[in-house]
């Protein structure tokens, strides 16, 4: 039986052996084969896998979309586009944001609590006549 044992893959993955198990728990991380004494024996492509979760996570996707990406085997990309679409939307919202903010500043609305009565006031406050 060829194969990495928890400690190799989790070195040469950057994890620790407890998020291995973590991982196989929740799917991401096929369930390895075992020695006859119990030891786990790892694929070396786990490397690879791991690599892919912890991108995948720096990239701001969950654990569970990440299962999907790993799990789901639709079209290729499909996950990816539906988190750039998800990212394009929250930049669009955060520069709505930033604009309406600038333009509080510009107007004078140094004090959002002053300025929430003042017409000159860009932010939309519900309670405004």
């Amino acid at each position: 039986m060829t194969g990495l044992s928890s400690g190799q893959l989790a070195e040469a993955a950057g994890v620790n052996a407890q998020t291995l198990r973590y991982y196989e728990r929740r799917g991401l991380l096929p369930e390895p084969e075992r020695t006859p004494g119990g030891h786990r024996v790892y694929a070396p492509q786990a490397v690879t896998v791991l690599r892919v979760i912890k991108a995948a996570q720096r990239l701001g996707f969950t654990l569970n979309e990440v299962a999907g990406l790993l799990g789901a085997r639709r079209s290729p990309g499909t996950g990816l586009r539906e988190k750039l679409a998800e990212v394009e939307a929250k930049i669009a919202d955060l520069t709505l944001v930033a604009a309406t903010l600038r333009q509080a500043l510009a107007a004078g609305c140094d004090d959002l609590v002053a300025c929430a009565h003042e017409p000159r006031c860009p932010i939309p406050f519900t309670d405004r006549p």
